[in-house]
């Protein structure tokens, strides 16, 4: 199997030198929506990840300040922080009232279940993205047809964008640092840093698979 990649840097609204943001500014670029028949309680809100920890936050900081290179010279604000309620989410929940969680465009024809969820333990949290299954079966004209009808409708549109030049993977070791921040928790080590030949550097963090 062959591939390629080009990758673009994405922009960045703000680069923040103090950590965590504040809390309303965090609203800005975050949501967590509840769907279902019943709002959560509070129990049941406890077994999400959602929640704000601050003595895991405060933690996980302090160490990235010492260990990784990106965040030596970022500030922890304990006022911030403490603006976060402990034990809380981090922004407002919106709750929706449906009958089912279940997005029809991702649900396998072999799901016979009502909805997802748990009954007890961790609740996992669901992240939906853009579909389109369509697309694979239709030609490009057809494709254009459908662009410029939906145009002239004035209909919704979501615009991603990015940098104007792609990152360049040779002498970059930032690349993979930046693109994987789970497999270099120190910022370092990213290809081309090391005596290893690309081929053998990627095949060994292949080999972090789990992480």
């Amino acid at each position: 199997m062959i591939s390629h990649v080009v990758s673009f840097e994405s922009p960045v609204s703000k680069v923040y030198s103090v950590l965590p943001p504040p809390r309303e500014e965090l609203d800005e670029v975050l949501a967590v929506i509840f769907t279902g028949p019943s709002k959560p309680t509070e129990e049941e809100m406890k077994r999400t990840p959602l929640l704000v920890r601050h003595k895991n936050i405060m933690e996980l900081l302090a160490w990235l300040q010492l260990n990784h290179q990106d965040y030596m010279d970022v500030e922890i604000s304990s006022e911030n922080l403490a603006s976060y309620e402990d034990g809380k989410a981090p922004v407002v929940v919106v709750y929706k009232d449906r009958h089912s969680n279940k997005v029809p465009e991702g649900t396998s024809v072999f799901d016979n279940e009502e909805a997802d969820g748990t009954a007890e333990g961790p609740c996992p949290v669901v992240v939906h993205s853009i579909v389109g299954e369509q697309l694979d079966t239709l030609s490009i004209e057809m494709q254009k047809t459908m662009a410029a009808r939906h145009f002239k409708a004035n209909r919704g549109v979501l615009a991603v964008g990015h940098a104007k030049t792609p990152q360049s993977m040779y002498n970059n070791t930032s690349l993979y640092p930046s693109m994987f921040p789970w497999l270099f928790p120190y910022g370092l080590g990213g290809i081309g840093s090391t005596a290893l030949s690309d081929k053998a550097h990627k095949k060994w963090l292949l080999m972090y698979h789990d992480k």
